[in-house]
């Protein structure tokens, strides 16, 4: 597969910025389509803030999330250009933020999302909007940390640290959706690990080394690859993000998991250590 279409969440944080360029690189260099959404938040407005208000006080407060939302295209469309996208799209979504990049995500190849700041309370925010999409849409999500400067994702980058991937690898149905939906990225990579840190359990495996079917599917579609197996008792989020440091990966390819329930997110273990500590940008698959 390659990608075609690429979503990226345009607002005015002050993450957005490194997130529209490192879409549009991405866009640039698989020559796709990139799309920049901007959720006015007017349904989130009706149901749940503002009741009480009529008339004139409405329809100013419409008129400045409209506003809001227009300038954090003007960004995109401006930052995008910059950054050598050269297929664009404005989208302008009358929703609020997570169901409105949700919906969008199912049409587009890969989603460009950011990790929540705590310390950055924009209005109508979601603080579950990278698990909420990742979990809803059925397509992968890459997610920039909001700590960091990422000026190579899943391009061609000067040196081999700059451009190595970790995939971590557990022979389940997410980890095996994560590959798939990453093998553009990963054909692009000088070096790929593919990081077992349990020998899979409850999965089918040859007697051979754990991970070599893995490995040699990966081999098939071009993509070098090394297999590094660990065992580690402690938490597994935090030792994928020590190996992703160890060999300086620019990349971490993770299934991610959990389940939604509504306005509540249950998420796995290691994809809650992972979204909350990511040193490095995460592709994640559900």
């Amino acid at each position: 597969m390659a990608y075609k279409s690429i979503l990226v969440h345009a607002d005015l944080s002050r993450h957005a910025p490194q997130r529209i360029a490192i879409a549009a690189r991405l866009a640039h260099a698989h020559q796709a389509h990139l799309i920049g959404a901007a959720m006015t938040g007017v349904s989130r407005f009706y149901l749940e803030n503002n009741r009480g208000m009529r008339g004139a006080a409405v329809a100013a407060q419409i008129s400045a999330l409209h506003g809001q939302a227009q300038a954090a295209l003007d960004q995109f469309e401006t930052l995008a250009r910059q950054a050598g996208a050269v297929s664009l799209e404005r989208r302008l979504i009358e929703d609020d933020e997570d169901g409105g990049m949700a919906v969008s995500a199912r049409y587009s190849d890969l989603t460009v999302l950011s990790q929540h700041d705590d310390s950055e309370a924009l209005p109508g925010a979601m603080s579950d909007l990278v698990p909420y999409v990742m979990l809803n849409a059925a397509r992968p999500v890459l997610i920039v940390p909001r700590s960091g400067q990422f000026a190579q994702v899943g391009t061609q980058a000067d040196t081999l640290a700059d451009n190595t991937v970790v995939v971590a690898w557990d022979g389940s149905m997410e980890a095996t959706r994560a590959i798939g939906h990453a093998l553009p990225l990963l054909r692009a990579a000088r070096l790929v690990v593919l990081a077992l840190l349990h020998p899979p359990a409850g999965h089918a495996q040859p007697a051979r080394h754990p991970g070599a079917d893995i490995a040699a599917y990966l081999s098939r579609h071009g993509v070098p690859v090394e297999v590094r197996q660990t065992i580690t008792t402690g938490d597994i989020g935090a030792a994928l993000l020590g190996m992703a440091a160890e060999v300086h990966a620019g990349l971490l390819v993770m299934g991610g998991y959990g389940h939604a329930r509504f306005r509540e997110i249950l998420l796995g273990g290691v994809t809650e250590t992972v979204l909350r500590q990511m040193t490095l940008p995460v592709l994640m698959a559900h």
